[in-house]
C-alpha cells in the first residue's frame, strides 16, 4: 500500500509549511503554517485545503514559528479535532505565539474597518484569539529521541534542530518508508542555540533551504551590531529593531549585554523590548536550559539591561522619550505588531537606524526596507525611509548552504530522494544543484500542490 506526500505549503516559498502524508486511509499533516509575504501567498490562507480538516487525523509540528504552526487555529476551528504532537518547547511557545497571532489579526481587521481601508465590508480576521486558545488544547508534547505513535502503526521521533526553543526534525515511519522532515535547521555556531543534531537514516528527506544559496559571513553578530549601535549612540538616534519574538529577540538582547559588558557600547544605552510575546518567550529560556548556550548568569545579565514593555500605554510612552535608545519590537519582517508604530515614528529621521535581524521574505515590509526602498506603506500611509538601514548578515537562525550540505552528509546512509523545501525558488534550486553534484543524491524542488508516491 503506497504512501503519498502532498506539498500544501513550503514549496517554492519560504512560508506556509504544510506536508500531507496519507497511507492506508489515514492522513497526517507535518507542520501547519501560515503563508506570509506576497499577497498571492497570503491569499492561500483563505483557500480551503484539498481535504476537509476533519479528515486530517493528526498533526506533527517541527517548531512554533507561525509559518509552521500559525494555520493550526483555523484547522481546528474548521473541524480538525485530532492530536497535535510537538516538543515541550514548541508547546510552550505556541501558547504564546498562536493567541497573539489571533489577536493581531483581529486588531488589523478592526483598524481596516475603522478607517474603511478594506475592499471587504467588513474585513474579517483569518481567525481570532479565542480560536487560537481553543486549538492549544490539542497540543500533545512528546520528548525528543523517543518514538511514539501519532496514528496506529505510524511511528514518529523528534531530534533537536537548533533554530529556536523546541525546534525539531521529525522522522516519520509509515508503510515501510522512513521520511525525514528537517524543519528549520539552526546554525552549528549560533550565538544562542545549540547545534542541530545529525539526521537519522531515511528513505526520503525534506530539507529546508531558506539560505540554501548563501554562505554566512565569518564572525559573530556582536561584530556587526557593536559598531552599528555605537554609531547610533554617538549621534543620539533611535534604533528600531524588528525582531522575531522567539529567537532573534533573545539573540540581539544577549549580544547587546555582551557589548555593554566589554565596553563597546555605553552601559547607559537604554534598551526596550516592546513585545509582550517576546517578553514571555525570553522568560521561557530558564525553563529549557538544555536547548541553548546561555547560563543563568547570562540570562540575568540580559534581563538587567532591558526594560520590558508590557502594555499599549507603555509602548506609546516610548515616543515621548529623548536621547539614544534601542527598541526591539515584533514582528521580525515588519508585517504587523507594535514595530509598525515605531517605524512610522522613527524611520523618517536620518539620525535613526533600522536594524534587520533575519530573513526577510519577499513581499514583506522588511524585504522592501532591505532592498533600499525610499518609503513603505504603514497603516495606509506612505512613510519615508531616511534612517540608516543595517541588515545583520550574522544574526540568521538558519543554517546556510554549506551547513545544510554538512547536515545532510552526516546521515548514516544516502536517502533515495531529497526534496528541497522552505526556500525561495532561487535558494532552493541552488541547494538542489549542490546536493546533486556534491553528494550525488537525487534531489528535486517540489511545486505547490505536488503529490509524490513513495
Amino acid at each position: 500500500m503506497s504512501v503519498t506526500l502532498t506539498f500544501l505549503g513550503g514549496a517554492g516559498t519560504v512560508t506556509g509549511s504544510k506536508y500531507l502524508v496519507r497511507h492506508g486511509g489515514r492522513a497526517l499533516l507535518v507542520d501547519c503554517g501560515l503563508f506570509q509575504g506576497y499577497k498571492p501567498l497570503r491569499l492561500r490562507n483563505w483557500q480551503p485545503l484539498p481535504m476537509a480538516p476533519a479528515a486530517v487525523q493528526a498533526v506533527l509540528l517541527t517548531h512554533a514559528h507561525l509559518d509552521h504552526s500559525g494555520y493550526l487555529p483555523l484547522l481546528a476551528r474548521d473541524g480538525f479535532a485530532g492530536p497535535v504532537f510537538c516538543t515541550a518547547g514548541t508547546r510552550d511557545l505556541c501558547a504564546i505565539l498562536l493567541p497573539d497571532s489571533g489577536h493581531l489579526q483581529e486588531e488589523d481587521a478592526n483598524y481596516l474597518n475603522r478607517h474603511h481601508l478594506s475592499q471587504h465590508e467588513p474585513a474579517l480576521p483569518l481567525y481570532t484569539r479565542l480560536d487560537a486558545q481553543h486549538s492549544l488544547a490539542l497540543l500533545r508534547p512528546r520528548p525528543v529521541h523517543t518514538a511514539f505513535e501519532p496514528l496506529p502503526g505510524w511511528r514518529a521521533t523528534f531530534t533537536r534542530a537548533g533554530h529556536i526553543l523546541g525546534a525539531a526534525s521529525i522522522l516519520l515511519e509509515v508503510g515501510g518508508r522512513r521520511i525525514l522532515f528537517s524543519g528549520d535547521l539552526g546554525r552549528p555556531d549560533d550565538l544562542l542555540m545549540r547545534a542541530p543534531e545529525p539526521p537519522p537514516a531515511a528513505d526520503v528527506v525534506l530539507v529546508e533551504s531558506t539560505y540554501g544559496n548563501r554562505t554566512h559571513p565569518e564572525g559573530a553578530v556582536t561584530d556587526e551590531l557593536g559598531p552599528a549601535l555605537a554609531r547610533l549612540a554617538a549621534r543620539g538616534g533611535v534604533a528600531v529593531v524588528p525582531v522575531f519574538a522567539v529567537g532573534r529577540a533573545q539573540t540581539v538582547l544577549h549580544a547587546i549585554a555582551r557589548l555593554k559588558a566589554e565596553g563597546t557600547l555605553p552601559p547607559s544605552l537604554p534598551v526596550y523590548l516592546d513585545s509582550p510575546m517576546a517578553v514571555s518567550a525570553t522568560q521561557l529560556f530558564e525553563d529549557h536550559m538544555d536547548e541553548h548556550r546561555l547560563d543563568r548568569a547570562a540570562l540575568h545579565a540580559m534581563a538587567r539591561g532591558t526594560t520590558l514593555v508590557h502594555s499599549v500605554d507603555e509602548s506609546k510612552a516610548l515616543a515621548r522619550l529623548h536621547g539614544p535608545r534601542v527598541i526591539l519590537s515584533a514582528s521580525g519582517m515588519a508585517t504587523g505588531g507594535r514595530v509598525l508604530h515605531h517605524l512610522a515614528l522613527h524611520a523618517g529621521d536620518h539620525r535613526n537606524m533600522i536594524v534587520l535581524t533575519g530573513h526577510q521574505a519577499g513581499g514583506t515590509r522588511g524585504a522592501r526596507i532591505a532592498a533600499g526602498e525610499k518609503s513603505i506603506r504603514i497603516f495606509g500611509q506612505e512613510v519615508a525611509i531616511r534612517a540608516e538601514v543595517v541588515q545583520l548578515a550574522t544574526a540568521s537562525a538558519h543554517a546556510d548552504g554549506g551547513q545544510l550540505i554538512d547536515w545532510l552528509r552526516a546521515s548514516p546512509r544516502a536517502p533515495g530522494r531529497v526534496c528541497v523545501v522552505h526556500g525561495e525558488l532561487a535558494a532552493a534550486d541552488v541547494l538542489r544543484e549542490r546536493i546533486a553534484h556534491t553528494l550525488r543524491w537525487p534531489a528535486q524542488v517540489p511545486e505547490h500542490g505536488d503529490t509524490l508516491t513513495l
